[in-house]
């Protein structure tokens, strides 16, 4: 098989053929549609990271259909569900008897999986006492039920996902080094939402669409100002909170326009301190974008050259503004500032 590296747009085509549910074009998103091109005709297990909301179980669909197996069970598992006691038993199965409440047999999620994939979601949250069986099945494909001696074999792709630093994890003896290391052969790592601003306005016409489909009503307009308020939020629910604030705005619609309940108004604008009782000194007047759209370049120029460019930091242009550093980057690439010069 030829792998190809993340710049090979022959893989990244190949991947946004195959993956009409990952939506967008951004840079950070190209980059994982060729991991998963390049990873997944292999039998490599894969460890999907990324903060919560961020589509790491659309990432895991893709590598699975895209692989051999795709004609075979893409079983998936949520970890954080399932209670401490009944590890065993979810992963392997029991026999009837084994335990209160073991009343007929029953087949585990390995068997259920087997010529297939199998997706540990939220794998951290896996029992140190469980982990040592998992690793064994991972390196011998060999496990038993439980409460039976026989053992069986089974032949399993497995991709893990996590949004927690699982490297950090094995590091403080919270998760075994060597099943990290077992689940890790090949890690890909999903952006959040606030990294890959330039996808929201495909994403929200998508949910819109979506949205008015399923309540039955006729879309509201998506407009630019929507989509500058859109990508002017941090996005901390990522996908996941976009989707159901389109939803949410549907419904509140009501074949009006569209408006958008996000913790700050247009422009991702945070409230404004409260005033203090001494003044500014001479030549250093207050800055502040709760002003007309027309002086918003301006202001942000001042602060920019009061900053000499900086825009991080508690003596950076985003502090002096008093919005996000975030929010800061998107506005100067909207309204084309020179960041060095101001």
């Amino acid at each position: 098989m030829e792998i190809a590296d993340f710049s090979d747009t022959k893989v990244a085509c190949m991947a946004r053929t195959n993956f009409e549910n990952i939506l967008g074009h951004s840079l950070a998103l190209e980059k994982v549609l060729a991991q998963i091109a390049t990873v997944a005709p292999t039998y490599a297990n894969v460890l999907i990271l990324g903060e919560s909301g961020t589509g790491k179980e659309l990432v895991a669909r893709a590598i699975h259909n895209l692989s051999a197996r795709q004609h075979h069970a893409l079983v998936r598992v949520n970890c954080a569900s399932i209670p401490r006691e009944l590890f065993e038993s979810e992963f392997f199965g029991h026999v009837r008897g084994a335990f209160t409440g073991a009343i007929k047999d029953r087949a585990g999620r390995f068997e259920l999986a087997d010529q297939g994939t199998l997706f540990l979601d939220e794998v951290a949250e896996i029992p140190l006492a469980s982990q040592s069986k998992l690793l064994r099945v991972l390196q011998e494909g060999q496990f038993e039920r439980v409460g039976e001696e026989r053992t069986r074999q089974v032949k399993v792709r497995l991709i893990a996902a996590t949004n927690r630093n699982l490297a950090a994890d094995a590091a403080a003896g919270r998760f075994r080094l060597d099943l990290y290391y077992r689940l890790s052969v090949f890690p890909i790592e999903v952006p959040p939402l606030r990294h890959r601003l330039e996808d929201i306005e495909e994403l929200a016409s998508h949910f819109l669409e979506q949205a008015a489909r399923r309540l039955a009503v006729c879309p509201p307009p998506l407009t630019a100002l929507h989509v500058e308020q859109l990508q002017s939020y941090d996005w901390p629910g990522n996908v996941r909170e976009l989707q159901n604030l389109i939803e949410r705005a549907v419904i509140l619609a009501k074949g009006g326009p569209l408006q958008f309940d996000l913790p700050y108004p247009i422009g991702g604008v945070e409230s404004p301190a409260p005033p203090t009782a001494s003044a500014p000194p001479h030549g250093q007047e207050e800055l502040s974008l709760d002003v007309l759209p027309a002086q918003e370049r301006e202001i942000v120029a001042a602060a920019l050259r009061r900053t000499n460019g900086k825009i991080y930091g508690t003596d950076g242009a985003a502090a002096l503004l008093r919005i996000k550093p975030t929010t800061l980057a998107s506005k100067i690439k909207r309204l084309r500032l020179n960041v060095s010069c101001g």
